[in-house]
């Protein structure tokens, strides 16, 4: 006569949770538990993230204007504002001196030099880590405009920088006039490169060093452990650092406006500069706004992106 096997644990966990008995729900309190806590913080974001942003959606399809008749009375114009745009050569120019700048100084610049420092500071004595620790998170913590100023005076035609390549017997351009574009890249690289720098080390310590040291032992040399290892074990710090460094590029105002005011001419008008030329210069709002709300998406795209060509593996 056949005995009965026992029940393992496994077959205890798993039974019941076949196609006719799907797993039993949570009990209603528990769950609310657990929500309940959220609703302040959800919403806030809703009263001062989601509610701004649908307030400016809206007003990009209006013709508000801070003088005349639009002042007192806005109406809705549809996608006029878009199709302004659109016909307007210095709106296309924005846009690709913006991706010159997003790429030239977040992407290349304060990510690549970012994880460079963290991977030389990983190396480097105590003293030498705090000595250029001290100077790279210097430029981060000052306050905008004074980093503005700052590198306005090291650019400038009798600046800093003209002085140190004159010693050399170089002569020095006028940066600010001939090459805004790279001047104002080269100063937002020194501001942002220093939180790429701390996320990158907080990465790279992260890294079990049994797996870089086996890799050594099969004959691995620094660069190869560098790509085929320590770079694919930091991807979620990479494309979480893009991303946060691309969102606050794509914002920067301040430097610029200090150093350039978007000149010579349009040279330096990124989208942030265009946007508040046209709503407060000539006092377009709408239009303004339009531009505001397409940086939004520029924005959306690159971060699509990066979660995309970036995307981790489920552990």
């Amino acid at each position: 006569m056949a005995t009965a096997l026992p029940t393992t644990a496994l077959q205890k966990s798993t039974r019941g949770r076949g196609p006719g008995n799907p797993r039993p729900r949570r009990h209603p309190l528990r769950t609310a538990g657990r929500t309940v806590p959220l609703l302040p913080a959800t919403i806030l974001l809703a009263v001062f993230l989601v509610g701004p942003v649908i307030a400016s959606f809206y007003g990009s399809f209006t013709n508000s204007a801070l003088t005349g008749a639009a002042a007192q009375q806005t109406h809705f114009v549809g996608f006029d504002n878009y199709a302004q745009l659109f016909r307007t050569p210095d709106f296309f120019k924005s846009v690709l001196l913006t991706v010159i700048f997003l790429i030239g100084s977040a992407v290349i610049g304060q990510n690549g030099l970012g994880l460079g420092l963290a991977l030389l500071m990983e190396r480097a004595s105590r003293v030498m880590r705090g000595v250029v620790g001290t100077f790279v998170v210097t430029s981060w913590v000052l306050p905008e405009i004074v980093a503005a100023f700052a590198a306005y005076a090291f650019f400038h035609s009798d600046g800093t920088l003209n002085e140190i390549l004159g010693l050399a017997g170089i002569p020095g351009p006028n940066w600010l006039y001939s090459l805004p574009m790279l001047a104002v890249i080269l100063a937002n690289i020194w501001r942002g490169t220093a939180f790429s720098m701390l996320v990158y080390s907080a990465a790279l310590s992260d890294v079990p060093d049994d797996v870089q040291e086996s890799a050594e032992m099969d004959g691995a040399g620094g660069g190869k452990r560098l790509v085929f290892i320590t770079l694919p074990l930091i991807r979620r710090s990479i494309s979480t650092n893009l991303m946060l460094t691309t969102l606050q590029t794509l914002s920067v105002f301040t430097l610029i406006f200090v150093m350039t005011g978007g000149g010579p001419g349009t040279d330096s008008s990124t989208l942030p500069i265009l946007a508040y030329q046209q709503a407060f210069k000539f006092s377009q709002l709408g239009l303004g706004t339009a531009i505001a709300t397409i940086l939004l998406v520029v924005g959306a795209v690159f971060s699509v992106i990066y979660l995309r060509a970036l995307k981790p593996e489920v552990d």
